[in-house]
């Protein structure tokens, strides 16, 4: 991998690393969400939901539509999730791991 490259990736990585914007996406699973509809899912201020959105439209997680006075957020590729899921079964083996030598 290039240098730019590894940069991009860094890039993306360090979107990823905020908890609120896992929360954001976590709340797009299901489907298309107005920004109403996030910070009643998250708990997040207008402002802080409207924020972290335009950092995931910028860098291509999320995707949005305008229809009349709303705009509805959607997930843009749902691949984002497998990245979770192999981080939560690497917490799982750690996790499983330390009660194990805890038990001995």
């Amino acid at each position: 991998m290039t240098p730019a490259l590894l940069d991009l990736v860094a890039e993306r990585f360090k979107v990823l690393a905020d908890p609120a914007r896992l929360r954001i996406l976590n709340e797009l699973r299901p489907g298309e969400r107005t920004v109403t509809e996030l910070v009643e899912g998250t708990g997040l201020s207008q402002a802080n939901t409207s924020k972290h959105l335009a950092q995931l439209h910028a860098l291509g997680f999320v995707r949005r539509r305008k229809d009349g006075l709303f705009v509805y957020y959607a997930l843009a590729d749902r691949e984002i999730f497998r990245l979770c899921e192999l981080m939560c079964g690497r917490i799982e083996k750690e996790a499983n791991r330390r009660v194990a030598v805890l038990e001995r």
